[in-house]
């Protein structure tokens, strides 16, 4: 399976995310960001290549449909509600992640 996190930046939490479920269960993960000014600004092939896009908020999935809408016809796109008050590899930003993704798909303890 191929997950994409997205974030606004891309420097935290979906970055925190690519890093934490990379390898898991064989997924092949990804993440960007929706800015203009994101580490890694989100394109249709990234769209094209996920088969479960995870937005970290609201305002991400409305990002995404503004700008990929033909592109998302076919995909998940499940909204973790994660506000941008976390860092990099925040431990509390892990156990949310953690938590929230499983209920999606299956992650190992």
């Amino acid at each position: 399976m191929k997950i994409l996190f997205v974030c606004s930046r891309n420097k935290w939490r979906s970055l925190t995310a690519e890093k934490i479920f990379h390898g898991f269960n064989n997924y092949d993960v990804r993440s960007a960001g929706t800015e203009e000014n994101a580490r890694i600004k989100v394109t249709s092939g990234h769209i094209g290549w996920a088969d479960v896009i995870f937005a970290m908020e609201k305002k991400h999935v409305r990002r995404l449909n503004d700008k990929f809408g033909v592109d998302l016809s076919n995909k998940k796109v499940i909204c973790l509600g994660i506000p941008d008050d976390y860092q990099y590899m925040d431990e509390e930003l892990i156990e949310i992640l953690k938590s929230r993704v499983s209920e999606h798909i299956d992650i190992p303890d």
